[in-house]
């Protein structure tokens, strides 16, 4: 875990542009703080990319992240929108020993956040503080990558281009690759990212930022959630809500506190 906290403190100038076309989620999103209502907590919600979308459409959402630099720009964007500050909060801490108050009605984990817990006993303390956390009719939204696509595939160690972007900071462009491992055995994946910055008369500046992350199979997380205090309600393929199944890109899943009666 550890690991990958320094991964965003190293990667956080990058964050936004890389991810400035990522909103296939966001109206998922949408959709389940509609359903539930608010508070909603964000899980990882580094700089505010779905946090400060949802106190947009009107939500009260807290944010908790480990990586102080991710938060630090979020915490700029949100100065830049001053109306939504009454709605947004951000917390700097663990999710493993962080205090809130809030019983919420929502907790999501965005984008294959819950694999950073990367080790199975983290997952499991994780699912338990989230326990702690949610109102007694609230939901748990995980969207995790669907794990037996990903150990189909083969697994070459090549260095793959990702995507150029231009740092909006500097105007220099950056070319982000990837090497990656997969553990096949511990569930892990372990990715080098690579960032070349060309800066002013070609010369390259590289940053390299190691990650390690767990992938999840479908009925180990249906173990997970029983083991700590959850029930599956459902499991989607993708963000337009289809069955999950062989061939799906995502794994979503969506629970609830065991024991809750059906509405």
């Amino acid at each position: 875990m550890k690991m990958n906290v320094q991964f965003y403190e190293t990667i956080a100038r990058f964050y936004d542009a890389e991810n400035a076309d990522m909103t296939d989620d966001l109206g998922l999103y949408d959709e389940l703080a509609d359903e539930t209502g608010g508070p909603i907590l964000d899980v990882g919600c580094g700089t505010g990319r779905v946090m400060l979308h949802l106190a947009q459409a009107g939500h009260r959402v807290v944010g908790l992240d480990h990586a102080e630099a991710m938060l630090a720009r979020g915490s700029r964007k949100l100065d830049m929108m001053g109306d939504l500050r009454a709605r947004v909060r951000f917390v700097h801490g663990d999710v493993l020993d962080a205090r809130l108050d809030d019983a919420f009605k929502l907790i999501v984990v965005p984008y294959n956040g819950f694999m950073h817990f990367s080790e199975q006993a983290e997952q499991l303390a994780a699912l338990r503080r989230f326990r702690e956390w949610i109102a007694p009719d609230g939901r748990l939204a995980l969207d995790l990558p669907n794990a037996g696509e990903a150990f189909a595939t083969q697994d070459d160690g090549a260095l793959v281009l990702e995507r150029m972007f231009t740092e909006p900071e500097t105007g220099h462009l950056v070319m982000q690759q990837s090497v990656s491992a997969l553990d096949r055995t511990a569930q892990h994946l372990h990715v080098t990212w690579i960032y070349d910055k060309i800066g002013d008369g070609g010369a390259v500046h590289r940053t390299l930022a190691p990650l390690k992350l767990r992938y999840v199979f479908p009925g180990e997380m249906d173990l997970l959630l029983a083991a700590t205090g959850w029930e599956r309600l459902d499991v989607y393929g993708d963000y337009g809500r289809e069955p999950f199944g062989e061939g799906s890109p995502r794994m979503i899943v969506i629970a609830r506190p065991a024991g809750e009666s059906p509405s």
